[in-house]
């Protein structure tokens, strides 16, 4: 059962029936905790797991709300929910992308404050990953149209890089991969979703693997590609028995050594696969969704393996934040496990100041990780799960009538504080979890 569930040569309908058949046989499950988890990929853009499995590992890990955000893609959206709701669990479901902050116009005019700095992303300068969540159910072909050419130009941006990979490859006497076979082909791209660099470099990994063998040999060829591993990496990627060795071996390839063949993406004015953080901001709002900017922070360790140790915004985010609210943002999501004490305290008052949602989630891409997300347990972080169960609420309530989306403008309750709305929401988020009829509890929400 669970090798359908988790399948991605099986349709969605299958998985979820699979699903569905396993939870039917009785299978048991932990408590719910107080957790949730809004941050998870898919296989529609990398990921060991299909929405169904990835609503079933979330499940045994007690998580109360899922989430997927998959690069460029909103493929998983509906299988999400479809999953989410046979295991009781709340869902929210978007897209995470990245973006040029500034404008092609003010980058030309010269007003481009950040266009010549790192922000959250490693790989470039003036480019940020953001994300858009709690997309109504009516709303997801409008963002697949607007996903597709973003999918097709960051397609050909990584053939291309994979063309120089592949002569590094060759230079090193190791077998080389077939783009179509290797990368495209353990993709979703032909039902939605996107091909991303990890999706090249797990190709890459493989190549390695075959060419160098594992063990000692492995870690020698690594050294004559210039990889300088620290003790624990050298531990994990010379254990010949280590079943995550691709993935473990991805993670240092993105953090090391990607940006010997890494090719730039530019704004899609130019031909890039680019949008400037405006545009998505306003397409995000115009379908009733909420667009986060998803803080990094400067990086001592990384959880995901595969950060090196770097500055990011903290050291411009008063200033930042500032921008991101001119933009338009009206939340910022951050990773409580990424962050230390510190930088959690100042991202969460300088959203408090500028009036801006506290999102939560956990970057899941890979086998290792879990899926829980303990510091959500704890009372300081009591409003991450409020505004968690509000975007579920959110994304129901404005499926059912546009103007109960949370920031809809003919919202009735749009008087309110933007506080007073997420804890009005958070409460109604529960509710609908539990069963009540949505009409109801949008009756009960505007009535109270």
């Amino acid at each position: 059962m669970n090798d359908v569930i988790n399948d991605p040569a099986a349709t969605p309908d299958a998985r979820v029936a699979a699903l569905r058949a396993l939870v039917d046989e009785g299978m048991e499950f932990p408590e719910f905790t107080k957790e949730s988890n809004n941050h998870i990929h898919t296989i529609y853009s990398f990921s060991p797991y299909t929405p169904s499995m990835a609503c079933l590992k979330g499940r045994q890990a007690g998580l109360q709300v899922v989430g997927s955000v998959d690069h460029d893609s909103v493929g998983a959206a509906r299988e999400m929910r479809d999953a989410g709701a046979i295991l009781g669990m709340g869902v929210v479901t978007g897209f995470e992308c990245r973006v040029m902050l500034h404008s092609l116009a003010e980058v030309e005019a010269g007003t481009a404050v950040f266009a010549d700095r790192k922000l959250n992303n490693p790989d470039s300068v003036g480019v940020a990953y953001i994300t858009v969540q709690g997309i109504p159910a009516g709303k997801r072909g409008e963002a697949e149209e607007f996903l597709r050419p973003i999918r097709e130009r960051r397609l050909e941006r990584t053939r291309r890089m994979a063309a120089a990979a592949n002569q590094i490859l060759a230079d090193l006497g190791a077998p080389t991969f077939d783009f179509e076979r290797d990368v495209v082909g353990i993709s979703q791209y032909a039902s939605g979703g996107t091909v991303t660099e990890r999706h090249l470099l797990f190709a890459m990994s493989e190549a390695l693997i075959s060419g160098f063998g594992r063990g000692q040999a492995l870690l020698d060829g690594l050294a004559s590609m210039g990889l300088k591993l620290n003790d624990k990496l050298h531990e994990t990627l010379g254990d010949e028995t280590n079943r995550f060795l691709a993935y473990d071996l991805l993670g240092i390839l993105k953090a090391e050594y990607l940006d010997r063949f890494y090719i730039q993406p530019d704004y899609l004015e130019r031909g890039g696969e680019l949008p400037d953080a405006r545009t998505v901001v306003q397409f995000a709002h115009s379908l009733g969704a909420i667009p986060c900017y998803a803080y990094l922070g400067d990086v001592t360790a990384s959880p995901t393996g595969d950060k090196k140790a770097e500055k990011f915004e903290d050291e411009f985010l008063d200033e930042l934040v500032e921008t991101l609210k001119d933009i338009g943002f009206p939340a910022i999501t951050y990773m409580p496990p990424r962050n230390t004490p510190e930088q959690l305290a100042r991202i969460s008052e300088l959203a408090t100041e500028h009036g801006l949602i506290e999102v939560s989630g956990v970057d899941i891409n890979q086998p290792r990780q879990v899926f829980s997300c303990p510091e959500l347990g704890e009372d300081r972080f009591a409003h991450l799960n409020t505004s968690t169960w509000a975007m579920v609420a959110h994304e129901t309530l404005s499926e059912h009538n546009p103007s109960l989306g949370l920031l809809s403008t003919d919202n009735p309750l749009a008087g309110l504080s933007l506080v007073d709305r997420t804890e009005r929401y958070g409460a109604a988020g529960r509710k609908l979890v539990q069963g009540v009829d949505v009409g109801d509890v949008a009756a009960d929400l505007i009535k109270e």
